[in-house]
């Protein structure tokens, strides 16, 4: 894939690896602008196509040239390699992570996003499916300078799953820094507190933060305590059922914890069996039976897609799923990452009924009275779909909302932990990254702090 603007480049690529074949294709590109028309050329395979279009000037006021050309190209493109494999896909050419935010920039500027998207070739249920989360969203959306989310990276696991891409490795072999890995943390939340405005809530995760022995996990929560004086939403991704215990979950209590996440993936034991899970789906349900005395809001994951999975056995665990009444269920599509394991060993994920997948989750959801409330899309997606957090009324998450749709600060301890810093008045965001690996991280923990005090304070 080559391009007169080599900046188009990547972007192209973007479009290019939707479709499964096309990166074997000779594909040239060039683009001519004029005035307000843009003017894309194609050759592929030796045969050259043409698309033109004409840009409004709120358009190029809002999003600039650069933006507009992008868009144009990829649009292009897409509609090509669309008419050359006879395939559409949901989401047309966008090949962003939040399609929330382009929604929400157009209607910043009183401009529809409905047939904006429809130009783009996205499906008009992920056109309807953008309008329901933005709608769930009002009464939790909020731009505003000085909000702040906290996340505490605890990045130890019981054992890695297949389809892990996450810097976690099985808490045996990393036992042995977790002593130093929670000072540091400690010493990271001490020094973030005159870095904290509003703080709107504050996410434990990793990792599976339950991974920990209980005094340890209490350890962290007095760190954290200091911070979270204005008794604001406290996330814990409670997580697998497999290091559960009453203990864990009472202490959650008492440090004024209230939702936890408990992330089944499936309930089905082959299923997990095959993605090296030590448990059952009947010790998921044993976790929800455990966890709701303690009145915790509870958040379930589901994955679409896990390879070998019947559409059969994905209905069945989201019917199981909606029968455990959590107030929040995420349903994400599976997706391979460079580290995941379950990429190097398998070439090529099949796609075969991971749409009727989708499809059903979004019915079944919607008639037990969950909305859509946050999505978010990932590069290598299986059959280029989404993730989608559903709620129930009222139950919606202020850290959830504000990530994803990054409209806050979000202040981030701990390895691979990566702050963001919103400079609202100028549209731009810095970010600032903790080394991955834990010794590294450890080795790094005072200049994190001072990078962490410029970005915020300058």
């Amino acid at each position: 894939m080559t391009s007169s603007h080599a900046f188009l480049e990547p972007e192209l690529m973007d479009v290019v690896r939707l479709f499964e074949g096309a990166d074997a294709l000779e594909i040239s590109h060039a683009v001519r602008v004029d005035g307000k028309s843009y003017t894309n050329r194609f050759t592929i395979e030796g045969e050259e196509r043409v698309y033109a279009d004409e840009i409004s000037d709120e358009d190029l006021r809002i999003f600039g040239e650069k933006s507009v050309l992008k868009r144009t190209a990829k649009r292009a493109l897409y509609f090509l390699l669309s008419e050359y494999f006879c395939k559409t896909l949901p989401w047309g050419s966008l090949t962003g992570i939040r399609p929330t935010r382009l929604a929400y920039t157009r209607l910043e500027h009183g401009l529809d996003f409905g047939s904006f998207f429809d130009g783009l070739g996205v499906s008009k249920e992920n056109t309807d499916l953008v309008k329901r989360v933005i709608d769930a969203q009002k009464d939790v959306y909020e731009k505003r300078d000085g909000n702040v989310d906290l996340y505490v990276s605890l990045p130890f696991c019981p054992t890695r799953c297949s389809y892990c891409s996450f810097v976690t490795a099985p808490i045996a072999s990393t036992r042995k820094y977790i002593d130093g890995y929670i000072r540091a943390i400690g010493r990271e939340l001490a020094e973030a507190k005159p870095l904290i405005g509003n703080l709107r809530s504050v996410y434990i995760g990793g990792g599976t933060p339950f991974a920990l022995e209980a005094e340890e996990l209490e350890r962290v929560f007095r760190a954290v305590a200091p911070l979270r004086t204005n008794g604001c939403e406290y996330t814990v991704e409670a997580g697998r059922p497999d290091v559960f215990t009453e203990e864990k979950l009472a202490l959650c209590k008492k440090y004024g914890v209230t939702r936890i996440c408990i992330n089944a993936q499936s309930f089905s034991d082959r299923t997990l069996n095959a993605i090296g899970r030590k448990h059952t789906g009947r010790d998921v349900i044993s976790a929800f039976e455990t966890a709701r005395p303690y009145g915790f809001i509870i958040n379930c994951d589901l994955i679409a897609g896990l390879t070998g999975e019947s559409v059969e056995e994905f209905r069945e665990s989201v019917t199981q799923a909606i029968l455990l009444a959590p107030e929040n269920i995420t349903v994400h599509t599976l997706c391979l990452k460079k580290g995941a394991r379950l990429k190097e060993e398998v070439s090529a994920l099949g796609e075969e009924g991971l749409g009727e997948m989708i499809a059903f989750s979004r019915e079944k959801l919607t008639e037990a009275g969950y909305e859509p409330y946050y999505l978010y899309r990932q590069k290598y997606m299986a059959g280029a779909h989404e993730n989608v957090g559903w709620t129930k009324r009222g139950c919606a998450s202020v850290y959830n909302i504000d990530v994803m749709e990054e409209i806050a600060d979000n202040l981030a301890v701990g390895a691979n932990a990566v702050s963001k810093k919103l400079f609202l008045s100028e549209s731009r965001i810095e970010r600032m990254g903790s080394p991955k690996d834990i010794p590294t991280y450890l080795n790094k923990v005072e200049k994190i702090i001072e990078d962490r005090k410029k970005l915020y304070l300058g």
